[in-house]
């Protein structure tokens, strides 16, 4: 006699072939997570044993797959009406008499002392969740489903869907056999995420397979929104090796707009259980977990992963009800856990156009064609091989033709929702979360859809010319140096991290409050006498964030510690803001309090604008970011470089406010650099060493500076050149220096990146390091390896 029926605390990962894989690792999470600390709501699973012996006993099994083996899976309007025939048989099929009285009897063991309690009824295949092959959201999912006759209907869609279109081409694709995959149904208690929040995380970056993070992805409600891609979720990174020794390692969020969310509907049966209503706008401009949510589920993950060995993908709820965190699914990752670490490919845009779009990047590469706006599965056979799919959203049922697609773009959704799960799969670009790109792409105008940018994604007009490449990173030769990188964008560092690297040698703080913040430090300081224009401006721009001075400074923290994060444990050097006076003036709120210098590369910057009365509260806020980052976070591999030092007096002025602040040199490791890039350091750089642990040679100034000219002037701009004798008189005195009190000295300037035989020359005078920017990198490392010998 058969099981029909299975709780989950009987149940583990050795099942699969009795309740496939989604139900085998809910039951294994209960009975071996649970005094770890993950939470799983309980439930119960049919076999697949009762799945088979249901269509056999009644016959269908043999109609079904005549209908199969003769489907031609390509012309998907006949795919479309076979999957319909087929689901229709299904469900006017009666259950047998003894699945249906098991399913009975294990509702009302689930429901207790209580009635009717609300259930989830989800699918889970024979043949899914394995480590090489995703079948997420391929079959339906019931939500809040009250009443064992609500249930039997539910189990009853959810055998049906193991017909869905989606599901029989995947599995034609995958190379399975419709015979061979059978489905169970889940029954799983819910968890009152309507009233609270809900998401999906990833045990890696999802984008450059970096594994030292958990990316989670958050909104309101319900989670089925955000698997479908409905809204653009919230989301937020945590360092995995910093967590694991006790700290609050959230190191990045982002605001998502989460427009709806998805609440209990009136009638608990399958098609009205649930509905979908508008969020509020003050709760859109507010994140929709916690810290201390965002750490456990982190760790909750992060025991997940340990206990099944690799990269996982998460569903879990946040109950309104009891404030707690739960599991409801994990599998394994498919995508970026498959690829080779050892052979990477870059893409690069050449150039740029119009900018048409943008939203958030999935994947890390770039696809061109003619776009094709889709308002619904209707038009879908009109999508041509190597179009740009236009739509709104996609689910499961748009899989036949997104492999056709050149490029995916949608208007809502976030990194793990459905579109971006299967642009992943197919291993092609889409840009997630436009918002508008249907209003404004238009059907057959060519586009270029560029995800190589950073973390927003773009689409550009017309076809434009990009680059792919490839290199093999299984052994890097070994280097009387080290080669470091130049890392100005956050978005890009996980990727980046994947190339061979000694740290970051440079990253520069203002491209993080140029494009992170975009405020002006002062407007934000003086928030309350601002005029009411910009105090609505940047009211807006800090969503999410305490007051605007803390958005400030936790957007240096997030942008330095996801830079720090991804190259940890190597060292990653902080230049602290460098900009200009009319740079800052072009910020939000700058302009009025900027001087109009005539010539700002040589005026007020760097140290002289730190110790001014003027600046120095600004600059304090800087520090206690970087204090925060190391201190609270962790990641003590960050050491801080001082610019543009013109005196010792400076010099020694900086060091008391930095250690004013709680960053004192040599406590807890700090290491403190000075950018050596004007001549008096290094006519100076004994006097200099007495306040610093070694220097970052800035070429591009030293070589303006010592050579008196302007490198934007076209008509001097040939004599620029790191390589002219005087530079090199000076780059060596700094090395000498160094190397004579035993400190760093490296090279972050852009001569190394351009010159190779200049990196040679360095290498030569015993540099400590060279940073490079990340497209040199490799093949650098190469010419010095070849010239060494």
């Amino acid at each position: 006699m058969i099981d029909q029926i299975i709780p989950f605390e009987k149940l583990g990962m050795n099942d699969v072939e009795k309740v496939g894989g989604k139900n085998a690792s809910l039951g294994e999470m209960i009975s071996n997570l649970t005094d770890l600390g993950v939470s799983v709501p309980t439930g119960f699973a049919t076999t697949a044993a009762a799945f088979r012996t249901f269509l056999s006993q009644s016959g269908i099994d043999d109609r079904i797959h005549k209908v199969l083996d003769e489907l031609d899976i390509e012309d998907v309007n006949a795919l479309a009406a076979a999957g319909k025939q087929i689901r229709q048989w299904v469900v006017e099929t009666p259950f047998t008499p003894e699945l249906e009285q098991a399913i009975r009897d294990g509702y009302t063991e689930l429901c207790g002392d209580l009635e009717n309690v609300a259930v989830a009824v989800r699918s889970s295949a024979t043949a899914e969740d394995l480590p090489d092959a995703s079948f997420a959201g391929q079959q339906e999912t019931f939500l809040n489903i009250r009443g064992v006759d609500n249930v039997l209907h539910s189990v009853k869609e959810v055998f049906a869907s193991l017909f869905n279109d989606r599901a029989i081409s995947y599995r034609v694709h995958q190379g399975f056999d419709h015979k061979e995959v059978a489905l169970s149904a889940g029954i799983q208690r819910m968890c009152r995420s309507e009233t609270g929040a809900s998401g999906v995380m990833f045990t890696l970056d999802t984008e450059s397979g970096h594994r030292d993070m958990v990316f989670i992805t958050s909104s309101y409600g319900l989670g089925e929104m955000v698997v479908q891609g409905a809204v653009n979720p919230d989301e937020f990174y945590v360092h995995k090796p910093t967590l694991e020794k006790g700290f609050r390692s959230v190191i990045r969020r982002n605001l998502g707009s989460k427009a709806a969310k998805m609440i209990y509907g009136e009638k608990a049966e399958a098609g009205k259980s649930v509905e979908v209503i508008p969020v509020p706008e003050e709760l859109r401009k507010e994140f929709s977990i916690n810290d201390d949510d965002i750490l456990e589920l982190a760790k909750q993950a992060m025991i997940i992963e340990k206990h099944y060995g690799r990269p996982m993908d998460i569903e879990w709820g946040k109950d309104g009800d009891d404030q707690k965190i739960y599991i409801l699914q994990a599998r394994p990752e498919t995508v970026r856990s498959q690829m080779s670490t050892q052979v990477m490919e870059r893409y690069r845009i050449k150039e740029t156009s119009t900018l048409l779009a943008s939203g958030r990047a999935i994947g890390d590469k770039i696809g061109a064609g003619k776009v094709h706006v889709v308002a619904s599965l209707d038009e879908m056979d009109q999508v041509k091989d190597g179009d740009v799919l236009v739509t709104d959203m996609t689910d499961p049922d748009w899989e036949p033709v997104m492999k056709r697609c050149a490029a995916i773009v949608t208007n809502r959704g976030g990194r793990t929702c459905h579109a971006a799960i299967i642009a992943r799969e197919l291993g092609i670009p889409a840009v997630v979360g436009c918002e508008d790109a249907t209003e404004r792409l238009a059907t057959a105008t060519d586009v270029t859809v560029s995800c190589a940018e950073g973390d927003t994604g773009n689409i550009w007009e017309g076809l434009l010319e990009f680059d792919v490449i490839k290199s093999d990173t299984t052994e890097m030769p070994p280097l009387e140096m080290d080669v470091m990188m130049n890392v100005a964008n956050p978005d890009r560092a996980m990727s980046f991290a994947m190339l061979p690297n000694k740290g970051v040698g440079l990253a520069r703080l203002e491209f993080i409050i140029n494009r992170q913040i975009g405020i002006h430090p002062k407007a934000l300081l003086n928030f309350d006498q601002q005029d009411d224009d910009l105090k609505a401006t940047i009211t807006d721009m800090t969503s999410g964030y305490a007051s605007p001075v803390d958005f400030y400074v936790e957007k240096i923290v997030e942008g330095v510690a996801t830079i720090a994060g991804s190259f940890y444990p190597n060292k990653v050097i902080v230049r602290m803001s460098d900009f200009k006076s009319n740079e800052y003036a072009n910020l939000v709120g700058g302009s009025q309090y900027e001087p109009e210098e005539e010539n700002p590369m040589i005026g007020f910057r760097g140290a002289s604008r730190y110790i001014a009365e003027s600046f120095r509260d600004c600059f304090e806020l800087e520090c206690r970011a970087m204090k925060k980052v190391r201190n609270e976070l962790g990641l003590e591999n960050v050491w801080l470089m001082i610019p543009f030092v013109r005196t010792l007096s400076e010099a020694q002025a900086v060091e008391k406010i930095l250690a004013d602040n709680g960053l004192v040199r040599g406590q807890d490791g700090l290491k403190l650099i000075m950018m050596c890039e004007l001549p008096s350091n290094a006519l100076l750089a004994e006097e200099f060493l007495e306040y610093f642990d070694g220097f970052s040679i800035g070429s591009n100034d030293m070589t303006q500076l010592t050579l008196g000219l302007d490198r934007d002037s076209g008509l001097i701009a040939h004599l620029f050149d790191e390589r002219n004798e005087a530079v090199k008189k000076m780059l060596k005195m700094a090395i000498d220096a160094c190397r004579a009190q035993g400190k760093y000295v490296g090279i972050c300037g852009q001569g190394p990146s351009d010159h190779p035989d200049l990196a040679k020359w360095l290498m030569e005078q015993q540099i400590t390091s060279v940073s490079l920017t990340p497209d040199t990198v490799q093949e650098t490392w190469m010419f010095l390896a070849e010239n060494s010998k």
